[in-house]
């Protein structure tokens, strides 16, 4: 994987700059009692930036670059993984790479997204993208279409785990290496059950 130029990075910090802005007055003054104007302002940027980025309020708290960062550990597993192995890994070494100071926002932004009833129903709604685009590159290792219905299955019920590893984590985190275990946890019920 190539890494991004100078014009994607300076993108990425404005697109982390806005997040970390909104989360924290998400944090301070309340979801709802949060306006886009407000964390453009906390941001140093216009609302019509803003919407270049997020198209919407919610999805300021709701996106991430974790999905891609997932997919591409699918894609350059090693071949031979059985198939949990493969997304097991993608998802601990994704969150291995989470920084200290990423930790506290993404534990911000899990706790608003189980808490506000916009946010939750936003992330539903794009929680069947999250599986497509993971599932993908798990189709193209196993050589089926990407749109494979049973890989399309199988990681949903993984991200399934993960959201119950996330949620008990956002109760009581002190730091990532206790969602590693969860998550961990979690996807072990699949093959070994309750």
């Amino acid at each position: 994987m190539s890494s991004p130029g100078l014009r994607e990075r300076k993108k990425q910090k404005t697109r982390w700059t806005i997040q970390e802005h909104a989360v924290r007055l998400f944090v301070q003054q309340g979801y709802e009692a949060t306006t886009v104007e407000q964390i453009a302002e906390a941001a140093e940027i216009s609302p019509s930036t803003f919407f270049r980025y997020f198209k919407t309020k919610e999805d300021v708290v709701i996106q991430d670059r974790y999905d891609d960062l997932m997919a591409e550990e699918i894609r350059n597993a090693p071949p031979g993984l059985p198939p949990l192995d493969v997304v097991r890994n993608a998802f601990l070494t994704t969150i291995a790479g989470v920084t200290e100071e990423e930790t506290e926002q993404v534990l911000q932004r899990a706790r608003l997204q189980f808490s506000v009833p916009a946010l939750r129903m936003r992330a539903l709604d794009v929680m069947q993208e999250s599986i497509r685009h993971l599932a993908a590159p798990l189709a193209e290792r196993l050589g089926r279409p990407a749109d494979d219905f049973r890989c399309q299955a199988f990681v949903g019920a993984c991200v399934g785990a993960m959201i119950n590893a996330l949620m008990a984590w956002a109760e009581t985190a002190e730091s990532t290496d206790d969602v590693s275990a969860l998550i961990t946890e979690a996807l072990s019920v699949l093959t070994e059950g309750p």
